[in-house]
């Protein structure tokens, strides 16, 4: 992970010019759409703040955090909010939002790490909140470009929380990257739901 929040330390300016101004609101919305008036947002791994400036917008509370200084301190200009610079494993906070939104994030994590920090969402979610997702889409896991990646299909993903069952899948589908020049890849996104009960 160390390697991975290196890189975008290196370019993060790079990286917030190519995201920031992305229209990614079909599935902010989608997203948006399930939770209450007002509800309190976290957006794990925050990049340059794109969503939640929009989240903002909407009128949500928005929590913001990334594992990159660089990239919180950008964030932090763009939504006029304090963005937390910590790792997704320092999450530990225990039902307080009602939606956690890790768009592109968690991705980064190899699989015998992201199990405990899906664990880690799902204790910080209220009960019944949300959790959205995405992954690139396929089957590989490793390091690529310099920094690591883990890919999930429906079924491998399905598969791989299927003990979890403190946490269902809600909706899950493939969208095609709206980076110009990516169209060819593709994304898997995941809401899922916290149970009413413990």
């Amino acid at each position: 992970m160390n390697k991975t929040i290196d890189y975008y330390e290196q370019n993060a300016q790079d990286f917030a010019a190519g995201t920031k101004d992305i229209d990614f609101t079909a599935v902010e919305d989608k997203f948006a759409a399930y939770l209450p008036e007002g509800a309190l947002i976290l957006d794990f791994g925050c990049g340059a703040g794109r969503d939640t400036k929009y989240f903002l917008s909407l009128g949500f509370q928005v929590e913001a955090m990334d594992g990159s200084k660089e990239l919180c301190k950008i964030a932090s200009e763009n939504t006029g909010i304090r963005v937390r610079n910590c790792l997704f494993s320092d999450l530990d906070e225990v039902e307080k939002y009602d939606g956690i939104w890790a768009c592109a994030s968690i991705l980064h994590l190899p699989k015998d790490e992201l199990k405990p920090v899906l664990a880690k969402m799902c204790r910080a979610v209220k009960l019944g909140g949300y959790i959205y997702t995405s992954f690139k889409y396929g089957d590989f896991e490793g390091d690529r470009h310099g920094r690591y990646f883990t890919h999930f299909t429906e079924e491998s993903f399905g598969e791989y929380i299927h003990h979890m069952n403190e946490l269902g899948i809600i909706e899950a589908w493939t969208t095609l990257d709206v980076r110009p020049g990516r169209g060819d890849e593709r994304w898997l996104n995941i809401i899922l739901q916290k149970s009413t009960t413990t």
